[in-house]
């Protein structure tokens, strides 16, 4: 017989118990509850009366929150399955514009015209731009998207001339869909995974045969630019099959820490014309060249506060601007770097509601909760030092226009701040968990399944609201504002966890008792049934 767990039990004997704080966050996770929830206090504007609400915090990550990145997981699944099989493509129409709408646009043509004639007579207009940001304010408000003069960035024009060194593009009919004898109609669809090209040899657990030859420099590179090649290879193939092919497609590494992209693609496109489109496709990158190192660490600009611009060390003179920069690449010059998919690739037909589908599914959400690194932890030192030397590689490559590594090649970065150093910019593609590739994990065309990530939310809310027969709350009845650790309502997040435990346990008997009754089932623990005793 065992000692009862109190102050005579040894050291090692309390030390084995199950602390109660983890124990909670454990029950947590296995009742599908949020560990980390947010307290808000909500309003009831018509009574004055306030009550606490705990929220889910939302985090996507299974190692910050477990449950909160299963249910997106599962969220994004949902959106996959419900456009991947499509046979007609969802039609978004904008609403017709109100009374009201329409007679904002008229004041605001109203007032662009006595703003423009008051400016070609040579008069003051800054009481018209306030006005007219006024009215902007006001369209917006009452529900219409955009600007009526959206603001146009000046671009810089390269030629569009395809590489010499790049096939054409292929050319092909339109096909959409297949009738059965039957008279249904469906759409066979295709799940095709891309690769990045060679770095070089590799072995069975992904690391370099000879990592002197292996090219981290194009690696890292290829990474960077890995989501820009992606959409360059979908407006490739778009123009190729004749039609607005939709897509959802997410992003992970291969072993050898690769960006790879696996995609559900609402159509079907032989392998040999998928080739052709591949091997026609690259993303060229106008960048200033990096191959000279001009300032290292001893050696770095300077930032003058006069001039808002950083200055070289010896000489004092301002660094060429990053507009500048891009002025000085002639035309016969070479892109900084030209991304490029691998030659392998696989491509798969899938027919809905098929045990293929459901897998294929299964792949594309599966690391969707997780960092990009985490997704292949290095288990031998090879690994480790393969990660390293692509860590090295990204550190000073820049990753946009606004890095702070292009003062190491003796450029200002686009927008220059005080404080910047080469090799310490904050972008998240230098980060290690991130692996070069700071875009987002999952990609999805706009007419994929025509609603948006909110919309499959609501949709959710709605059947749950359904199922247990109750009356959703209309948010414009109540105001809501986050409470702080210093209010006298705030409470600490032992207590909040154990409030969402116990809200989540009735939820889960409440749904398990509704689908008992649209079922024709007793309750549990109903004996009327069998016809016990009460």
């Amino acid at each position: 017989m065992t000692n009862a767990p109190g102050r005579n039990n040894t050291r090692a004997q309390r030390l084995s118990m199950p602390l109660a704080r983890d124990v909670v966050k454990d029950l947590a996770v296995e009742h599908g509850a949020c560990i980390r929830p947010v307290q808000l206090r909500r309003t009831d504007l018509a009574t004055g009366e306030t009550e606490p609400v705990l929220v889910p915090c939302g985090n996507t990550l299974a190692s910050v929150c477990p449950s909160c990145a299963e249910r997106a997981r599962n969220l994004r699944a949902a959106q996959c399955r419900e456009g991947w099989h499509l046979d007609q493509e969802p039609v978004i129409k904008p609403d017709n514009p109100t009374d009201e709408q329409k007679w904002l646009i008229e004041t605001r043509a109203d007032a662009q015209a006595a703003r423009d004639a008051d400016q070609a007579s040579g008069e003051d207009t800054t009481g018209w731009d306030d006005d007219l940001a006024e009215l902007d304010d006001q369209i917006n408000d009452a529900g219409m998207r955009g600007n009526v003069l959206p603001a146009r960035n000046e671009r810089r024009h390269r030629s569009t001339r395809r590489r010499q060194d790049a096939p054409p593009l292929p050319k092909r009919a339109v096909g959409k869909t297949y009738t059965t004898p039957d008279g249904k109609t469906f759409r066979p669809s295709l799940f095709v995974t891309l690769t990045c090209p060679s770095y070089g040899r590799v072995k069975p657990d992904g690391t370099p045969a000879d990592p002197s030859t292996y090219d981290y420099t194009r690696a890292a590179r290829d990474a960077l630019h890995f989501a820009a090649l992606f959409d360059r290879f979908m407006q490739n193939l778009r123009r190729y099959v004749g039609y607005d092919i939709q897509y959802f497609a997410a992003v992970e590494p291969q072993r050898r820490l690769a960006p790879h992209m696996h995609i559900a693609m609402r159509g079907t496109v032989s392998r040999k014309e998928l080739r052709e489109v591949i091997a026609a496709t690259y993303h060229q990158v106008w960048w200033p060249s990096t191959d000279e190192v001009r300032y290292d660490a001893a050696h770095l600009p300077v930032w003058d506060e006069a001039t808002a611009a950083y200055l070289d060390p010896a000489t004092g003179e301002v660094l060429p601007t990053w507009d500048q920069a891009l002025d000085a690449i002639g035309d016969q010059d070479e892109p900084l770097h030209v991304a490029r998919f691998g030659d392998r690739f696989d491509a798969q037909g899938v027919l809905a509601g098929s045990k293929d589908a459901n897998r294929c599914i299964g792949y594309l959400t599966k690391y969707l909760t997780k960092h990009v690194a985490d997704c292949h932890h290095a288990q031998t030192t090879d690994q480790e030092h393969h990660a390293d030397r692509l860590a090295d590689a990204l550190r000073y490559e820049p990753c946009s226009p606004t890095c702070a590594n292009w003062l190491r090649y003796g450029i200002q970065p686009k927008n220059p701040k005080p404080n910047m150093r080469p090799g310490a910019c904050k972008g998240k593609a230098h980060r290690r968990e991130y692996l070069g590739y700071a875009g987002r994990r999952v990609l999805v065309s706009r007419k994929w399944s025509g609603k948006t990530l909110t919309d499959h939310r609501a949709d959710r809310k709605n059947w749950l609201i359904n199922t247990l027969g109750i009356t959703a709350a209309d948010p414009a009845n109540y105001a809501w504002e986050p409470v702080a650790p210093s209010d006298e309502d705030h409470l600490p997040i032992g207590r909040r966890l154990l409030h969402v435990v116990a809200d989540r346990i009735r939820w889960q008997q409440a749904l398990d008792q509704a689908r008992r009754r649209a079922q024709g089932q007793p309750p549990p623990g109903d004996s009327s049934a069998t016809g016990a005793a009460a």
